[in-house]
């Protein structure tokens, strides 16, 4: 797959052509802080339904919890990933990859805590047990080699689901994820 028409440019820590929603909820990167892990999440809101304008309501941090009584939770949440790759698979970018978005917590990758440091966070647009959609792996795929070709040091090894840094806590992107046919397509 690595003939995928689906080809996309950065620009300063910015893709090109896709939509931009800067989110308010990141941190500059330290010097030190050498981008080497890429973690794949997933996120609808409300759980299960999708196409909604919620995920970028809560990232841009003006999600109205009163509009499903599942968001209570979220009041007063600060939480970004660089990028969203809904089913349709339009990308949204709401932080520049050289920046740290706030989508890991409390987490560790080989022995290095604090991954939100060194690694971009991607959300795809779904839930644990229903499965992506071809258009998201394919957007997925091509964005992987983008980062890849700027950040090298994301290797293979080096892609991971937020249930691998985070297990006690996360299960995303979950069992619905063929990580199997993902990694055939990087090769």
């Amino acid at each position: 797959m690595k003939s995928n028409n689906n080809v996309f440019t950065l620009e300063k820590g910015w893709l090109v052509d896709v939509n931009k929603q800067k989110s308010p909820y990141f941190s500059p990167r330290a010097s030190h802080d050498e981008v080497s892990l890429l973690v794949i999440h997933n996120i609808s809101l409300p759980a299960g339904c999708f196409n909604t304008p919620y995920i970028t309501a809560l990232f841009l941090g003006d999600l109205d919890c009163r509009c499903d009584p599942s968001f209570s939770d979220l009041q007063g949440l600060k939480v970004s990933a660089h990028c969203l790759i809904r089913r349709t698979g339009e990308v949204i970018q709401y932080v520049n990859f050289n920046d740290k978005a706030w989508h890991a917590g409390l987490s560790s990758f080989a022995g290095r805590t604090k991954c939100n440091d060194f690694s971009i966070g991607i959300e795809l647009e779904g839930t644990d047990n229903i499965p992506y959609t071809q258009k998201q792996y394919q957007q997925l795929v091509a964005l992987t080699f983008c980062l890849q070709k700027q950040y090298p040091k994301i290797t293979q090894e080096n892609i991971v689901g937020h249930c691998d840094i985070a297990p006690m806590r996360k299960t995303d992107p979950g069992r619905s994820f063929d990580w199997q046919y993902f990694r055939q397509c990087l090769q």
